[in-house]
Formats: C-alpha cells, sequence, structure tokens
C-alpha cells in the first residue's frame, strides 16, 4: 500500500504563508536536491486549488533560460506525475496529466493509497486537513524555516490530535529543518 504524505514548508511558528498569502523562503540548492531526491517515490500529487496554481509554475519552469539543473530535474518529475487538483471553482487545468475532482472523498483517497504502487502526497493545509481528519495520512514531512510569521494559513488544522513517531531529522546550512514523522 502507497503511503500519503503531508509535506510543505512551514515557518517556525507553524505557518505555510503569512498574513499576505505569501511566503518567501527560496530553496538553495542543496534542500532543493534533498526534495527531489526525497520525492521520487512520489508519482501522484493531491492538491487544493490554491496549491495547485502555485505549483503549475513547474509545467514550464524546464524552459526558463536561467533555470537551474536541480531545477530542471524537479520540474521533470513533477510533469511526470499524476496530478488531482480538489476544487469546486477551478474550470479547467493548465497541466498535463491532471484532473479535478469536485469534492474531497476519504474513500476514493483510501482506495488510491491501496491501488498504487507508488506513493502519494496531499499539499495545500485546507484539503490536507480533510485528509488528516479521515485518517488518512501516514507520514508529515515539514520543512522549518528559520523565521516566525505570526499569522497566516496553518500546517495543521485546529483541533486535531494525532501521535507521532520521528522518523528522519535533518538541518541545512539555511537554518532550514526538515522533520519526518510516521503517524503512530
Amino acid at each position: 500500500m502507497a503511503r500519503l504524505i503531508y509535506s510543505m514548508i512551514t515557518s517556525l511558528d507553524g505557518y505555510v504563508s503569512g498574513p499576505d498569502g505569501g511566503f518567501d523562503w527560496g530553496l538553495d540548492d542543496d534542500l532543493h536536491t534533498f526534495i527531489d531526491d526525497h520525492f521520487s517515490t512520489v508519482k501522484t500529487y493531491l492538491y487544493g486549488r490554491r496549491m495547485y496554481e502555485t505549483m503549475v509554475y513547474w509545467e514550464t519552469a524546464h524552459l526558463e533560460p536561467d533555470q537551474e539543473q536541480v531545477g530542471i530535474d524537479y520540474a521533470r518529475g513533477w510533469q511526470a506525475a499524476d496530478k488531482i487538483v480538489f476544487s469546486r471553482t477551478l474550470s479547467e487545468v493548465s497541466s498535463a496529466r491532471t484532473r479535478i475532482e469536485r469534492e474531497f472523498d476519504p474513500i476514493a483517497v483510501a482506495r488510491w493509497k491501496e491501488e498504487s504502487p507508488h506513493d502519494l502526497t496531499i499539499d495545500g493545509p485546507t484539503i490536507a486537513a480533510q485528509a488528516i481528519r479521515a485518517g488518512l495520512v501516514d507520514e508529515y514531512q515539514l520543512f522549518i524555516g528559520p523565521g516566525l510569521v505570526g499569522g497566516g494559513r496553518r500546517f495543521f488544522p485546529d483541533g486535531i490530535s494525532v501521535d507521532l513517531e520521528l522518523l528522519e531529522d535533518r538541518r541545512f546550512d539555511s537554518g532550514v529543518m526538515f522533520l519526518r514523522y510516521r503517524a503512530a
């Protein structure tokens, strides 16, 4: 059975975006390479609309003349993966291997995990909250940035309780800390 992984960059105070909706911590080459390697087992991305609109950049990122090799490698992996976007408002997608689902269906996601030979990620705090509440998330992977933003969109939803077991940790020269937990 495949794992469902929830992973995002967060601030030290637990926000995936600040009060203005933005997030300005960039990825250095070492961190980007780690992400590329770490997510090589992922072949399906589950997105909320906002996260998809951010990530669709990778559909054409390899064409940018100043794109570094690590970015090209990430773009190629992203393009090869299937993407499922949960949205009631999005009318069409602008990337290959992508489809829209109008509602988050925990039974369907559980079936996808069961049937998939490769891991899946769920990205975006709103859609991830539904998967967390349904008990579908197998791993939580946080890339904690070296700063506080004081508000915005939180990584974890309110009102949940999940026991976690630390599987891996790593510190990067940029000050980013990676923590990988399994749901106990």
